[in-house]
């Protein structure tokens, strides 16, 4: 059975994840959707709020499943025996972090692959901050975003 993890902090989650999530859900027969916990960044929506929206949004794929992960990502993949990492890219700027981080979990972790998928061009300037700050204007995010988490990012800026 070929195992992999589509990790990230999805605040909020947005079509491009949602597009990257249904792209390698045909690739392996089981993709995790790791809802990760990053005590540098500020979040909008708590842990749990991003757990619940991932695990509402990964509902349509029979091989897809949402976890919160607060830890290092390679050791929570080790006890899972999940062996790649996938992580979506939309230009040299997304591959550059991507890549120094695909370093650092090799280095923790050698038994981890790194597999970056480009995202499709209709999500290349998707960017999580950018629906956030439009949301909080009330901005029609309706195109970024899927109805649940526009939802509740209205819910969020009333």
């Amino acid at each position: 059975m070929r195992k992999a993890a589509f990790p990230g902090s999805f605040d909020p989650p947005t079509l491009g994840h949602i597009n990257i999530i249904q792209r390698a859900s045909l690739i392996f027969d089981e993709l995790l959707v790791i809802v990760a916990e990053n005590r540098s960044k500020k979040y909008l929506f708590s842990a749990r709020e991003r757990m619940d929206l991932a695990g509402a949004l990964v509902k349509p794929w029979k091989n897809v499943s949402a976890a919160l992960c607060t830890g290092l990502i390679v050791d929570f993949l080790k006890e899972r025996e999940i062996p790649i990492l996938v992580r979506g890219v939309r230009g040299i700027e997304d591959f550059s972090y991507e890549f120094e981080l695909s370093m650092m979990n090799k280095t923790l972790n050698p038994g981890i692959e790194t597999l970056i998928m480009p995202t499709d061009p209709a999500y290349f300037t998707l960017r999580s901050s950018s629906i956030k700050e439009a949301a909080s204007f009330h901005g029609d995010i309706s195109s970024m975003v899927p109805p649940l988490v526009a939802e509740a990012l209205t819910a969020k800026f009333k």
